[in-house]
């Protein structure tokens, strides 16, 4: 660079302002930039000038360098501290990675296990595989953010590793009160529904009857032939019995399975509150359809399946899906909040996921609910017989068997999903 006639303030301020003639060339590489820079700043005595020498001085540097000014200041700054302004290229590759890919293949496994749950409720299910398990893949994990974990579902490790429902005809019916139950924080106020499993050439196929509790979420599922009172009367019954606490309340949405005779004298005889869904109030069942969605029809899927196998279906729940439902499957509950101007809202907190039976067991004076000869004693007991992955493992397991007898079935040629309505 021929910059040496350059030997004074003014004569720099006369270069920036294009007065002053100069030869140069600009060095092509950051090292010969950065010891221009040291030149300069030793030429002219930087340290010691006042503040307007010293933003000639940098407006100088920056013309002939193309350094920003965040750039100079900190260059400036080393100079400063050492007296030296030296190129340090960088030698590690930029952050280190947290989150391994055995942590990656961990999540990926879980959400397989799990039919790939919400974000809060794969972190809730990694926190128990840790800490209450002691299961040392899930060390990582059990503390990951839930936007983070979202970042793992996307990454190329976990990518690589990893119908048509029948709608029940509205009647009209004096059976049963129109109306919202209110539980008041009780568990026992049921909301119930059903699923069906697609139609396959004008074939009907295999039905759930889906009953969940307001407060617990606590879940039973059962699945029958045909929704008729001869085959719902003895499932209903099954479902009232498989709760551990008290019946005191249900509701059901204004399908003729549920709102019939046979029903109501069955609750009436077991002092059960009987209600329905009221026109054009589609929360009066939200719970229960929501549930049909996230949980049935994500294992069970949309594709028909014969009704001949509802038997099969239903020890495959009794025996592995409703355990697994219940104490091992994490769930949201939400925290109603009263905001400035007094209205209230939703919010759904990590501290406030926790299994069906966690949620029953932390209401207040819980014992009381609980129906006659059942102990919390046992209900432990049964929750800790594995932990969540391996319940995961084996519903998985016994869903694979469950679905390999239906697709060998000689007179099935093959399975079809059903299209939408």
């Amino acid at each position: 660079m021929s910059t040496e006639q350059l030997t004074s303030i003014n004569d720099l301020a006369n270069f920036i302002n294009g007065s002053q003639k100069a030869a140069f060339s600009v060095p092509g590489n950051k090292q010969a930039k950065y010891l221009l820079v040291q030149s300069v700043l030793v030429k002219f005595t930087y340290a010691t000038q006042n503040k307007a020498n010293k933003g000639v001085i940098g407006a100088y540097i920056q013309k002939i360098t193309g350094y920003s000014r965040q750039q100079l200041t900190r260059l400036i700054n080393q100079y400063k501290k050492t007296g030296r302004v030296i190129y340090q290229p960088r030698v590690t590759n930029g952050f280190e990675n947290k989150y391994t890919k055995e942590d990656v293949l961990a999540l990926a496994a879980i959400d397989e296990l799990h039919s790939t749950l919400n974000g809060i409720t794969t972190k809730k299910l990694c926190e128990r595989a840790y800490m209450v398990y002691q299961d040392p893949k899930y060390k990582r994990l059990a503390s990951i953010s839930v936007s983070h974990l979202y970042n793992l579902r996307n990454s190329t490790q976990y990518k690589n590793k990893r119908g048509f429902l029948a709608k029940t005809k509205p009647t009209t019916s004096k059976i049963g009160t129109r109306g919202k139950q209110s539980p008041n924080g009780m568990p026992g106020y049921l909301r119930i529904d059903t699923v069906h499993q697609g139609d396959y050439d004008g074939v009907k196929g295999v039905y759930h009857i889906n009953a969940v509790d307001e407060v617990t979420q606590f879940e039973v599922v059962c699945t029958v032939e045909k929704i008729s009172e001869q085959y719902l009367q003895p499932i209903l019954e099954y479902i009232l019995n498989a709760f551990p606490f008290k019946i005191l309340g249900f509701h059901s949405d204004n399908g003729s399975e549920y709102v019939n005779y046979r029903v109501a004298a069955l609750l009436d005889k077991l002092l059960i509150g009987f209600t329905k869904s009221r026109p054009r109030q589609s929360g009066d069942n939200g719970l229960v359809e929501s549930k049909n969605g996230s949980v049935i029809s994500k294992i069970f899927g949309y594709m028909h399946i014969p009704q001949k196998f509802a038997n099969k279906i239903n020890i495959f729940n009794k025996i592995h899906f409703n355990y697994y439902l219940n104490y091992h499957r994490p769930c949201l509950f939400a925290s109603s909040e009263i905001s400035p101007k007094g209205k209230e809202t939703k919010k759904y907190k990590y501290t406030d996921v926790f299994t069906p039976y966690e949620k029953f067991k932390s209401l207040a004076k819980a014992e009381q609910y609980l129906k006659p000869g059942v102990t919390f004693d046992d209900l432990d007991q049964k929750a800790n017989m594995m932990s969540d992955t391996e319940a995961a493992r084996q519903m998985n397991a016994g869903l694979k068997l469950l679905f390999n007898d239906i697709m060998n079935d000689n007179e099935r040629t093959k399975l079809v999903e059903c299209k939408s309505a």
